[in-house]
């Protein structure tokens, strides 16, 4: 437009020039004419004004004066110059604007909190057919009151949900709660935020306890496993506990060796000295690591997984007082489950020095039950949530999950709820496991 506008300037200016120029020489001639005009006024012979007369005529009648416009050639009519918006109107016209969605409502009542997943479920509160999506954000906290503006942890999303309710699974229950807050959005825009909640998401959560495990036994966080060169390198100090992630099992790499010693014929000669800690390392033939957390109260539950072809572990708890001779399962003071993978394969349930063969398939992973009040440990098949054994006791003090390798490895999940599986079970069976009563019923 700027252009044509430039060139329409252009064009008219040249012709006003050109009409200009021509309209100066028109004045020129008949300023020349009339100094003739006067001029022959002197004339005084009559035969020579009339001839100065009829040149005069002649002149005048030829003159281009007289046959000049003295009206401009061009126009200031710019209507061909004018844009037609008459579409851009009707598209206009035709627009219909969204309102900005109001804020969603999540109801704690219809939420739920179990197996280590949180469904949200929230509503409108008014009706808004032209709401496309929702969007969804959490942050894990250890607050207990009011969601905070500001807290440790930042909010993540999860977009483009299409109904009223979200179920978040496969989480690591690392935090006391979470925070909750939706979104409505339509095609057009995002809005308000709804009120947050706090829904409780405890958990046991706990890593392997470094300071006093075995030297040889190579320990790191929720992981273990059997070093034969006597924990040469190992760190001394207690990892602290990681808050990121899902439910994570880390997993081990397998190491392999010829000609593995015995566990009773390893030498123990050249160890580093034992560091101390809050309780004596564990030496011997007791392979042992204890959980870095105490239960002394409620119902927990955490998952094990050994390494392949790991020959020999067991899985329980304990008290604190556990000597760092004793191994689990020999005395009064823990109760384990054992497997064996070399020279025989055997699997058993140990308390006291006392052994119940299980005429079961060693699982995967096994997961363990402690119902501190209750006063029951039980095992499980983690995926298939069959039940292993159950020991059925009262317990006096504190207990620590305890765990002892030789020849392989173990990896732990950790901040995991009770599964409702195992719920249902325990409310079934009421301690009813077909268990051997030389192993129930103890008092400690």
């Amino acid at each position: 437009m700027v252009i044509s506008i430039k060139q329409e300037q252009a064009r008219k200016s040249q012709e006003l020039q050109s009409q200009l120029s021509q309209c100066n020489n028109a004045l020129e001639n008949s300023e020349e004419l009339l100094e003739f005009a006067t001029r022959s006024l002197d004339i005084k012979e009559p035969e020579e004004f009339s001839k100065a007369a009829r040149q005069i005529k002649d002149r005048v009648t030829m003159a281009s004066a007289f046959r000049l416009s003295l009206k401009p050639k061009v126009s200031d009519n710019m209507t061909h110059l004018m844009v037609d918006f008459s579409q851009e109107r009707q598209m206009l016209q035709t627009l219909k604007f969204l309102p900005v969605p109001k804020a969603p409502e999540i109801d704690p009542v219809e939420c739920l909190v179990a197996d280590n997943a949180v469904t949200v479920a929230w509503r409108m509160t008014e009706e808004d057919n032209k709401i496309d999506h929702f969007i969804l954000e959490y942050r894990k906290t250890n607050f207990d009151g009011l969601p905070r503006v500001k807290d440790e942890r930042c909010w993540e999303m999860i977009d483009n949900i299409k109904g009223t309710e979200y179920t978040l699974s496969g989480l690591k229950f690392d935090s006391k709660y979470m925070n909750f807050r939706v979104r409505a959005c339509n095609k057009a825009v995002a809005g308000e935020y709804s009120d947050p909640v706090t829904l409780e998401t405890k958990a046991l959560n706990f890593s392997l306890d470094n300071s006093s495990s075995h030297l040889n036994l190579k320990v790191e966080d929720t992981c273990v496993e059997w070093d034969p060169t006597g924990g040469k390198g190992q760190e001394s100090k207690v990892k602290g506990k990681e808050n990121k992630g899902s439910v994570h099992v880390t997993s081990l790499k397998k190491h392999t060796r010829s000609g593995t010693p015995s566990p009773k014929r390893t030498s123990i000669g050249s160890r580093p000295p034992a560091v101390r800690g809050s309780r004596d390392r564990f030496t011997g033939e007791s392979y042992t690591v204890l959980g870095d957390t105490a239960i002394e109260s409620g119902q927990h539950y955490w998952e094990v997984k050994a390494q392949k072809d790991c020959k020999s572990y067991s899985v329980g708890i304990a008290y604190k007082t556990l000597g760092k001779f004793d191994q689990l399962g020999k005395t009064n003071t823990s109760w384990c489950i054992h497997v064996n993978n070399w020279l025989q394969n055997t699997f058993a349930a140990k308390h006291n020095n006392k052994v119940k063969v299980l005429d079961v398939t060693v699982p995967e992973k096994i997961g363990v039950f402690c119902d501190f009040d209750g006063g029951q440990l039980s095992f499980y098949d983690a995926n298939s949530k069959q039940l292993l054994y159950s020991f059925k006791t009262k317990f006096t003090q504190p207990v620590l999950p305890g765990f002892m390798v030789w020849c392989g490895g173990l990896s732990l999940s950790t901040g995991m709820q009770v599964p409702s599986a195992v719920r249902t079970l325990q409310k079934s069976e009421n301690g009813m496991t077909g268990s051997a009563s030389s192993l129930n019923n103890v008092t400690q």
